[in-house]
């Protein structure tokens, strides 16, 4: 059980309600649905109710997820290779699950998966390589310059500066996921 209710759509205030229409409505909710955005009462599942507490930061924080989702230049593979690395340090079941449907639909596959909940770059090569070694860095703190030199060649400054938006974005999912015990 969460530490907050399932905010269901009618009883929100207008901004919350403005902030629940641009996330049911949105990017997320268009084309093909790899997990439930909502539950059967109209809620939003994952990290997306928690930012209806405060529609300002929550519609800042949503939309920049869409931004790392649908605006960013890294492939869907290496998207989504990042996002289930992050998933697995914070041991997020909603992202974790969410984001595994997401991954298979951009091609990874079961033994990637699988290498992936070990943060094991081996079956990977190239810029997907190079995305798993990167990652990893983020996630215990920074690049070195032999990281920062490998992430550079392979995704260019640019790529970086949104691997680690993108390594940030999802941190802090995972965290208000935790905090607010919110389950798959």
């Amino acid at each position: 059980m969460g530490r907050i209710p399932d905010l269901v759509p009618q009883a929100l205030d207008p901004d919350g309600r403005a902030l629940y229409d641009a996330i049911a409505g949105g990017p997320r909710a268009a084309g093909p649905q790899h997990f439930a955005l909502t539950r059967p009462d109209g809620s939003l599942r994952g990290p997306f109710n928690a930012m209806l507490l405060a529609p300002g930061l929550g519609g800042a924080l949503q939309d920049l997820g869409a931004a790392i989702r649908y605006r960013g230049s890294l492939t869907d593979r290496c998207r989504e290779i990042a996002i289930l690395l992050v998933a697995e340090r914070w041991d997020s079941d909603f992202e974790r699950e969410a984001h595994e449907a997401v991954g298979r639909a951009a091609g990874l596959s079961d033994d990637e998966l699988a290498a992936l909940r070990r943060e094991d770059a081996a079956v990977f090569g190239g810029d997907e390589a190079a995305v798993v070694r990167a990652t990893v860095a983020l996630l215990d703190g920074d690049l070195d310059d032999e990281a920062w030199a490998e992430a550079e060649e392979a995704l260019g400054a640019a790529g970086v500066f949104e691997l680690s938006t993108l390594v940030g974005y999802y941190a802090t999912l995972a965290l208000q996921l935790r905090i607010f015990r919110v389950g798959g």
